[in-house]
């Protein structure tokens, strides 16, 4: 859970090198990844689809193209974010803090967030406003980075904590950027924890997908039909 003022003023700081870095920084595994969480998307068929954090606009794009019938909106609270999405062509965007999404109850067949969700202020309270903005039966898909399991636990940590952030700070400039990263994902919830926080927060039939040996781990989930409809949170001074 992170300080929003603190995680806008980061990312509007590396917006113009955010495509470069996570490219360069992730030996182009991110575009595996997406393509990985939009077969995901496509077999759910939804008519339209919430992209959350969504940043450069990577992934609602990549499900742009995968899914042409869907009517897809990325949203961000970092406009400069958004004004690279837009320029890439991503054509509905929205300015909006994923703890009070403007939107209507029931809004979307589907919500996505990648690498997002682990910056925002409150993970449970992000989850709930996503349950609230779903259709019932809605579809929700979270891909972020986790841990690996020993072995590879501790030389990825040394990465992440020590080679990482050089690398990144000759790329973008902001080395404390990539400083941030590595303790952001130290503290992120994965694999049954994650799940829980899932169940907890509204949603059913979690799922958890490992990827390139848990560095990153994707996570499926629905909307309980059952379950009220989460109250929108007051927004806050």
């Amino acid at each position: 859970m992170q300080e929003p003022k603190f995680v806008h003023s980061l990312f509007s700081s590396i917006a113009g090198r955010y495509d470069l870095a996570n490219h360069l920084l992730s030996g182009g595994l991110d575009f595996l990844w997406r393509r990985r969480a939009t077969s995901f998307v496509t077999s759910w068929h939804p008519a339209t689809l919430l992209d959350l954090a969504t940043g450069s606009g990577d992934l609602a794009l990549a499900i742009e193209r995968a899914c042409p019938a869907t009517q897809v909106t990325g949203a961000d609270f970092c406009e400069p974010m958004l004004q690279r999405a837009r320029a890439k062509g991503l054509r509905r965007t929205v300015v909006a803090d994923a703890l009070h999404l403007p939107f209507p109850d029931r809004s979307f067949d589907a919500v996505t967030v990648a690498f997002g969700l682990r910056n925002m202020e409150s993970w449970p309270a992000a989850l709930r406003e996503m349950a609230r903005v779903l259709n019932p039966g809605g579809h929700l898909l979270i891909l972020d980075f986790s841990l690996p399991a020993p072995p590879l636990r501790a030389p990825y940590r040394f990465y992440l904590h020590r080679i990482l952030p050089l690398i990144a700070g000759i790329v973008t400039r902001e080395k404390s950027a990539y400083q941030y990263l590595g303790a952001s994902i130290e503290k992120f919830p994965a694999g049954p924890a994650m799940l829980s926080l899932l169940e907890s927060t509204g949603f059913t039939s979690p799922t958890s997908h490992p990827l390139t040996a848990g560095i990153v781990s994707l996570y499926t989930a629905e909307v309980d039909p059952r379950s009220p409809i989460p109250a929108p949170l007051a927004p806050t001074l």
